[in-house]
């Protein structure tokens, strides 16, 4: 009895089908995790490698690095200021078969995690320390979300806090808070100035009063500044000895135009 040359092309075909069932390829960056009628035998790859067809089952896990948008989640700071903040996360599994048989939806369950996380670190902090001390509210983040997600077999490398968005009159008292607190440091090194300033001068002067002849020579340099200018002044100077003798306490000056 001979075969109908239908039946056998439909053989071939569900051979074939069969074959390219049971052939499975596993990029360098992916691991395939097989179950054998439902129970885990184990990651493999990559690679080239062949499965028994109906009786197992693959599931390929990404072990690059991931990244992950946090949404921008509202929550009030220690001190009572709402703010809305958001972040970016990057992990990466580190065990195939925990991040399969231990978790419905790891890359869900890491994102909600990190969301929940942020708002309760951001709910613990001040304002001025959100601000300011970002890495380490980056850092406490990190740490809470690995522990949490370690045992998925995921690890969390970097937790990234991107903007942080409070509201426009706290904008605005901040910026004032921020000019005056400018006013009073230029005020401050103002004030120092003059402060050096005059105890330089009470110093000259109390070096130059011991020695009349440095008045003089002090008194002929001002005579050379004012001469270097544009001026129709004169200035005559005379010897304070001399003006003593008529009992003159000024000098004479003689303004010629």
């Amino acid at each position: 009895m001979e075969i109908p040359i239908v039946a056998i092309a439909f053989l071939v075909l569900i051979l074939v089908i069969i074959l390219a069932s049971a052939i499975k390829i596993v990029k360098e960056y992916e691991r395939g995790v097989i179950f054998r009628l439902g129970r885990l035998l184990g990651a493999k790859g990559p690679g080239l490698f062949v499965i028994i067809p109906i009786f197992d089952a693959m599931v390929k896990v990404d072990l690059r690095e991931q990244v992950f948008d946090v949404p921008a989640q509202e929550t009030i700071t220690s001190d009572n200021i709402p703010v809305k903040v958001n972040a970016v996360i990057y992990f990466r599994v580190m065990e195939p078969e925990d991040a399969i048989v231990k978790i419905q939806n790891y890359r869900m369950a890491t994102s909600q995690m990190a969301q929940t996380t942020l708002r309760s670190i951001i709910g613990q902090a001040e304002l001025d320390h959100l601000l300011t001390k970002r890495d380490d509210i980056n850092q406490r983040l990190q740490s809470i979300i690995d522990d949490a997600t370690d045992p998925w077999g995921v690890k969390v490398s970097a937790v990234e806090i991107k903007d942080v968005e409070i509201p426009e009159g706290m904008q605005r008292a901040m910026a004032r808070a921020a000019e005056a607190e400018r006013e009073r440091r230029a005020r401050i090194i103002a004030a120092e100035g003059e402060l050096q300033a005059s105890e330089k001068l009470s110093q000259a002067a109390h070096i130059i009063g011991k020695e009349p002849s440095a008045i003089q020579l002090r008194t002929l340099q001002t005579l050379t500044d004012i001469s270097s200018e544009s001026t129709t002044t004169v200035f005559v100077p005379f010897p304070i000895e001399l003006l003593k003798i008529f009992g003159l306490e000024k000098d004479i000056t003689i303004k010629k135009k």
